[in-house]
């Protein structure tokens, strides 16, 4: 089993900067051999993919937020990153990690972020 934490989330301005972490932990897992994924979930909508980064360090992300937010990894600490620039109040949501091994899904227990105008 793997366990994500999430930590960075808060009240930001429109325009300014965020960054998510989430550090994966548990007894039987290799950090380095999972592909991450962000995700978030404004309130009525339904959960998206924001964006994923892999084993071999490729990232894709959804339209909206490309040029915006960029992944990374730092494999040695089993900790991957969200970085978020000029935020929008569309970005308000609540942020998850996640992680699928063996196409079982892992998910973090979500970061609120609240972008204001």
């Amino acid at each position: 089993q793997v366990t994500l934490v999430e930590s960075g989330g808060g009240l930001v301005q429109a325009g300014g900067s965020l960054r998510l972490s989430c550090v994966a932990s548990g007894s039987i897992f290799s950090f380095k051999t999972m592909d991450l994924a962000w995700y978030r979930e404004a309130p009525g909508k339904q959960r998206e993919l924001v964006g994923y980064i892999t084993t071999t360090d490729s990232t894709n992300y959804t339209d909206s937020v490309k040029g915006r937010f960029t992944i990374s990894r730092n494999n040695a600490e089993n900790t991957f990153y969200l970085q978020m620039n000029s935020l929008k109040p569309e970005d308000t949501a609540v942020y998850y990690c996640n992680t699928d091994i063996r196409n079982l899904a892992y998910w973090g227990q979500g970061t609120q972020v609240t972008v204001s105008s």
